[in-house]
């Protein structure tokens, strides 16, 4: 399946001041798979190595510091030639600093081999950061990488040109009815094959289940026993916290008395691994968005929506046809598509309690309030009240319609979030 950091790999190939690559994100989103299909089709060949428990590929780079040498004896070890520019040199799960430092040296000496390392683990990166290579992070499958998968490629581009040049999609109920597919198999490779393979529900929910499993035990590697069952605590509380009305986070929901102190750690270790988001809710409007947060009001969401989808235990009727679990889901599905699209994300309440769902900040410091209605919501005034109260160039109110401009605000359906760009707009 095509995927689209494909097209950031080939440019950082053909970099002339190429570095050593750190590609980074959850587990079970694809990064091994697009990193082998780029270098099977990219290079003359490749040696892959798993950095966990791999005591041999550690002891050498505790002692070698030989670029020369560390490449003869990789070359042994693998059994494999190992070729400057034509060999793609791949390290797995990488955790171990001592891993980062010989990858330094590599970029520190401009080396001609070509490597990509990749890490699931997104808290230790201040460790590993370094004018000695690159990062770039990934993520799960968006709703356009979904349309490619299945062979929709044109559809995409239409929603694009809808979007650029403000116009309606002629397909509309196509592209409406591809995406609620998609939010009920979310983005995760292995379940975007299985559901194109004719899996019925049940399968795809057992998919599911065992990728949640897998999110759980790297809560494993939270800082101590304690931090560990509250960190499982918050996951499945998650959605009891969106199906409510006020999707603030609530520590009730998690059990009675419990403190905000208590889960702080295990909530920053949450969402410093992407295992879960966070979109703090703003006390004031201003530039930065950043110093206007309030620390202690914020809410989580799923990095996937075919994951929400499963933990509400809910079927595909009830998703097309109860609006308040289409609002959950939706709102989700923003909140993790503007952060996937480099934004951070808040939520504004004012005193009436009227509330917009997101508030972004793009690359040139305009403040774009984003607004979800869906057709029974009567919340559809709070943007227009956010607009009367503060001066913003653009708006957005995303629902289930094609797409429009009503009084200043444009209105954007739902399946064209990933339009919303930080390049962009």
């Amino acid at each position: 399946m095509e995927r689209k950091i494909e097209t950031f790999f080939q440019k950082w190939k053909n970099d002339i001041i190429r570095k050593p690559l750190l590609l980074y994100g959850p587990k079970q989103i694809g990064k091994t798979f697009s990193v082998l299909s780029f270098g099977k089709k990219e290079y003359k060949n490749i040696v892959y190595f798993n950095t966990n428990n791999n005591k041999d590929l550690l002891n050498l780079f505790k002692k070698e510091r030989s670029t020369e040498k560390i490449i003869l004896n990789l070359s042994l070890m693998i059994g494999e030639t190992i070729l400057k520019k034509d060999t793609l040199i791949i390290f797995d799960n990488v955790d171990d600093l001592e891993i980062v430092k010989v990858l330094k040296i590599f970029g520190s000496e401009h080396s001609e081999y070509h490597i990509i390392a990749i890490t699931s683990h997104r808290d230790k990166l201040n460790k590993f950061k370094a004018e000695e290579l690159q990062f770039k992070g990934m993520n799960e499958m968006d709703f356009e990488e979904y349309l490619w998968a299945h062979g929709e490629k044109n559809l995409s581009t239409l929603i694009r040109e809808s979007f650029v040049k403000r116009k309606t999609c002629p397909f509309h109920k196509v592209a409406l009815d591809l995406f609620t597919n998609y939010l009920r198999t979310g983005g995760l490779p292995e379940v975007v094959a299985a559901e194109k393979e004719g899996k019925s529900e049940y399968e795809l929910d057992a998919i599911k289940q065992k990728i949640i499993d897998v999110y759980m035990k790297e809560t494993l590697l939270a800082t101590n026993l304690i931090d560990i069952q509250r960190a499982v605590e918050v996951i499945e509380s998650l959605p009891e916290q969106l199906i409510k009305e006020n999707k603030k986070f609530q520590y009730g929901i998690i059990g009675s008395g419990k403190r905000a102190k208590e889960y702080e750690k295990s909530i920053n270790y949450l969402v410093s691994n992407q295992i879960l988001y966070r979109s703090y809710k703003l006390k004031n409007i201003k530039s930065p968005l950043s110093s206007c947060k309030d620390k202690d009001s914020f809410k989580l969401y799923s990095i996937d929506d075919g994951i929400l989808y499963s933990m509400l235990h809910i079927n595909y009727k009830k998703l097309i046809t109860d609006d308040n679990v289409k609002e959950t889901i939706y709102e989700n599905h923003v909140a993790k598509t503007l952060i996937e699209n480099g934004y951070s994300i808040y939520y504004y309440q004012s005193d009436g309690k009227a509330e917009v769902n997101f508030v972004i900040q793009n690359r040139m410091g305009q403040i774009i309030p984003i607004e979800i209605t869906v057709k029974t919501n009567a919340k559809a005034k709070s943007l227009s009240f956010f607009m009367k109260k503060h001066t913003v160039v653009q708006a957005f109110r995303i629902t289930e319609n094609n797409f429009s401009t009503k009084k200043d605000i444009r209105y954007i359906p739902i399946y064209a979030t990933f339009c919303l760009d930080n390049n962009k707009i």
